[in-house]
């Protein structure tokens, strides 16, 4: 019995050159472009390795069937065809095509599959709305740069898998359908069948499982993790997504960063050819905060925050009295490009962030601090600011003040980089060398005023730092303690964070305490934890990179939507599914499951 070959290809469609001259070959693809010249048909054929053009010409002496078919070609049609590699003519190679020497003369034609008028160009740089994007995501996957970035992701992950697996780490996969242990984020709930009026949860991240494989003796683990939250969705959230999960025993953060920071300079070598200087440098976070108002600093630029507190210790100024701290950003001489109007838009924006007032201080040419506080100031006050910023004419001052340091310095934070982004400061996506750095020893509690209580800062199996212990088992000066966490942070975005854990158990029990947890309630939500932990445990840490963010760092682009394959919308909708949807009312009474809409419907 003859075997069908009419869609078995001998090349693909970025990969013949003016070496192949001669070559009968057989390709597939989609129709990208058709034009019609009065005879000659040219069909550049696409694929996801590139475009090959193939000519239908009447007068070829093989070829009239093919051309009269071709007559039917229409975008994004699949067809097969057979011919001969040949040269372009003299004048017509294209320099922008990989195959733009050679043109294939075909000799047949089957057309495989026939399309639609497709609701948007195959094509990059469309101005397409994003959700008919997302509608036909089958479509905009076809166009080349999604292709790439998707590529470029496969090559990441590959390049992980290899570094990891050659420093004895082992892949292991953890359940998807697991036990609700809050982390943090809202878990998704699945009812079971077998088992009613119980449920299952979808993972926020393998936290309790990966750090069981370290009691188990597993002592180098990794996964690339899909991770499930259900949590309001802000621009760049996805509830589900993946990160590359590393857990290991008998390591400090010395032995440790430097795996991580070769895998990530290997990534960008290997994707990118860039060179990345190891080891990276290291930040506590109260620094980070003081100079950048950020956890995640982009330390490429300055515009530093800087204390001006005790200028204005005895200050009669109302907003600078009864406040935690007084602090300011200097832009060097750049007090005229900053209208009245643009000074009001900056503070809108800090008022997002909680603060009360924006103080702007322009230095005058002769000299004066103009602003509308200024009154309000003594000579001494104006000469110590003046002093300590080292300000000149033609300077503008931004200051925050609050009872609260952590109102000071979000506002703040967020006014450096909008400010970085307006002087043009900040490398473009892909531009510049990178700047990566650790931020390290985090608070490893937050006391939040309307709850009355405290809740970890990471999550709560982050251990203190060794020399808080006593304290913390003691339930003393719990905001002064540190944890054993950190976090890599590339030009100001957080794309790895982890954590030495809780080994002990009553370091862990006395966590558990401080979150407000009673025996019972921690035995029943982490009852298998607590256990585990009586068998021998070794000291272990680890950390969790976001897959996503690392792809579209690599790939020079914004929105984590551009290197996923199937995204959803920030209300997680799936506009190409039209999910989540209604299910029967069969399926729900066999779960169990009584559906009761909100009243406002």
């Amino acid at each position: 019995m003859k075997t069908h070959q009419r869609f078995v290809r001998t090349h693909t469609n970025g990969q013949l050159r003016a070496s192949d001259l001669g070559k009968s070959v057989t390709l597939c693809g989609w129709v990208h472009k058709r034009r019609d010249h009065g005879g000659l048909i040219f069909v550049d054929m696409r694929d996801r390795y590139g475009l090959t053009q193939v000519v239908f010409d009447p007068a070829h002496p093989s070829g009239k069937v093919a051309h009269e078919l071709a007559g039917k070609l229409r975008s994004e049609f699949v067809f097969w065809c057979k011919g001969t590699v040949r040269s372009r003519p003299s004048g017509m190679t294209n320099s922008n095509m990989a195959t733009g020497e050679i043109e294939v003369i075909c000799d047949e034609l089957s057309i495989l599959s026939e399309a639609k008028t497709p609701p948007f160009p195959i094509e990059d740089d469309i101005d397409v709305a994003e959700t008919l994007r997302l509608k036909y995501r089958y479509l905009d996957l076809r166009r080349p740069i999604l292709q790439k970035n998707l590529l470029i992701r496969h090559r990441m992950l590959s390049i992980v898998r290899n570094h990891l697996d050659q420093n004895d780490f082992v892949e292991i996969e953890t359940p998807i359908l697991y036990k609700s242990t809050p982390e943090g984020a809202r878990d998704f709930i699945v009812p079971s069948r077998l088992n009613p009026g119980t449920f299952y949860a979808l993972p926020q991240s393998p936290q309790t499982l990966k750090q069981l494989l370290m009691v188990s003796g597993m002592d180098r683990y990794f996964q690339i993790a899909r991770c499930f939250r259900d949590e309001d969705l802000r621009a760049d959230r996805q509830p589900e997504f993946s990160q590359v999960d590393i857990e290991t025993s008998f390591m400090d953060e010395e032995a440790f960063f430097p795996i991580l920071e070769n895998m990530i300079a290997k990534l960008w070598k290997e994707v990118l050819g860039q060179e990345v200087q190891t080891p990276f440098p290291r930040m506590p976070y109260a620094e980070a905060m003081a100079r950048f108002g950020s956890d995640k600093p982009d330390v490429r630029f300055g515009l530093e925050l800087q204390d001006i507190s005790e200028i204005f210790g005895a200050s009669t100024f109302q907003v600078f009295q009864n406040v935690a701290s007084i602090r300011a950003i200097k832009v060097e001489g750049q007090a005229e490009r900053f209208s009245r109007k643009d000074l009001d838009d900056l503070q809108s924006l800090a008022s997002t962030y909680g603060a009360k007032g924006l103080l702007w201080i322009k230095v005058q040419p002769t000299g004066e601090l103009q602003s509308p506080a200024a009154k309000f100031f003594t000579d001494s006050e104006k000469q110590g600011l003046i002093t300590a910023l080292a300000l000149k004419p033609g300077d503008l001052v931004l200051a925050v003040a609050d009872k609260k340091n952590k109102v000071v310095f979000d506002s703040l934070g967020a006014l450096r980089l909008a400010l970085g982004a307006r002087l043009g400061m900040i490398p473009k996506l892909g531009e510049g060398k990178p700047a990566f750095l650790w931020v390290m020893n985090f608070p490893l509690l937050e006391f939040d005023e309307k709850e009355n209580r405290y809740f970890a800062c990471h999550h709560p199996f982050t251990s203190p730092r060794p020399e808080f212990f006593e304290d913390f088992i003691a339930g003393r000066n719990l905001d002064k303690i540190e944890a054993c966490a950190y976090d890599m942070v590339l030009n100001g975005v957080e794309v790895g964070g982890g954590s030495l854990r809780i080994y002990r158990p009553d370091v862990q029990a006395a966590m558990f305490k401080l979150l407000g947890l009673t025996p019972e309630e921690a035995k029943h939500k982490f009852g298998f934890f607590l256990e585990a932990l009586q068998y021998g445990t070794p000291p272990h840490g680890g950390i969790a990179f976001g897959v996503d963010r690392l792809a579209a760092l690599l790939c020079g682009v914004g929105p984590i939507r551009d290197v996923m394959a199937f995204p959803k919308t920030q209300r997680g909708h799936c506009l190409m599914s039209e999910s989540p949807s209604e299910v029967s009312a069969d399926q729900l009474a066999e779960l169990g499951v009584t559906v009761v809409r909100p009243a406002n419907g």
